[in-house]
C-alpha cells in the first residue's frame, strides 16, 4: 500500500493528519497542558536548557556553507557526509523562512508572557489565532524551534536511519522543553514538526533526483 502511493499523495495524507492533530490539540489539549505545566514546572531551568539545542543549528549551518562553498570553489567533490551536512543546512534555512511567513499568516498568541508584556493565555486568558496580526506577541504558531530541529533531524533520519533512536530522542527532548517551559502549545510543535520534516524530505528527494553524490544508505529505495 505504502509503495503504491505517490510522493505528493503521501505528503497530502500527512498534511491532513497533521491538520487534524492540530485542530484536536487546539480545541482540547493546548490549554490544559499549558495550565498544568505552568502550575508544576514553571521556571524549571532544565526545560529551558533543552530548548537551546536548535540554537546551535543556525551558526553551524553558516559555517557549513562557508566551508563547503570554499571546497566547491576549489572544485573538490563533496563526500557523502559533506553532502548530508549541506542538505541539513539547506533544509534548516528553507524551513525557517517558511516558518517566519506562517507566523504572520496565523498570528497566534503565546502560552506565557515573555516579551514586552505580550498577551498570553496564562497572564491574560488570551487564546487563539489573529491572522496577519504582525508583532512578537503573535508568533507562537508554528514553533520555530521544533521546525528547526525537525528540519535537520529529518535529513539525518533519512540518510542515517541506524541512528534514528538518537535523532528521535533529540527531537523529543526539544519538544518536551518547549511545552514543559510553556514556550509553546502542543499544536505549535505539531505544526513545526510537520514543516521541518517536509523540508527535510523534499531537499533529500531533490538532491537524489539530480544524480548528485548519493546520500541515502546503500540499498535504500528513494522515499
Amino acid at each position: 500500500m505504502h509503495g503504491s502511493l505517490t510522493r505528493p499523495t503521501r505528503w497530502a495524507i500527512a498534511f491532513v493528519f497533521t491538520a487534524l492533530a492540530v485542530a484536536i490539540s487546539y480545541e482540547w489539549l493546548d490549554r490544559p497542558i499549558a495550565y498544568f505545566t505552568h502550575a508544576h514546572f514553571h521556571n524549571e531551568p532544565w526545560l529551558a536548557w533543552l530548548t537551546l539545542i536548535p540554537e546551535f543549528f543556525a551558526p553551524l549551518a553558516v559555517l557549513a556553507f562557508i566551508v563547503l562553498g570554499l571546497r566547491a570553489l576549489l572544485e573538490k567533490p563533496l563526500t557523502r557526509l559533506e553532502a548530508v551536512t549541506l542538505l541539513c543546512a539547506v533544509s534548516l534555512v528553507i524551513a525557517s523562512a517558511i516558518k517566519n511567513q506562517l507566523k504572520i499568516v496565523f498570528g497566534r498568541t503565546w502560552p506565557e508572557t515573555w516579551v514586552r508584556n505580550n498577551p498570553s493565555l496564562i497572564q491574560d486568558g488570551v487564546y487563539g489565532f489573529h491572522p496577519f496580526q504582525i508583532g512578537a506577541a503573535y508568533e507562537s504558531f508554528p514553533s520555530g524551534h521544533t521546525t528547526a530541529v525537525m528540519a535537520v533531524m529529518s535529513v539525518l533520519l533519512i540518510c542515517y536511519p541506524r541512528y534514528r533512536i538518537l535523532f528521535a530522542l533529540i527531537i523529543v527532548a526539544v519538544v518536551i522543553g518547549l511545552i514543559g517551559a510553556d514556550f509553546h502549545f502542543l499544536s505549535d510543535c505539531i505544526a513545526g514538526a510537520f514543516l521541518g520534516a517536509s523540508t527535510g524530505w523534499i531537499v533529500v528527494t531533490l538532491w537524489e533526483s539530480e544524480g548528485r553524490v548519493p546520500v541515502l544508505p546503500k540499498g535504500t529505495k528513494r522515499t
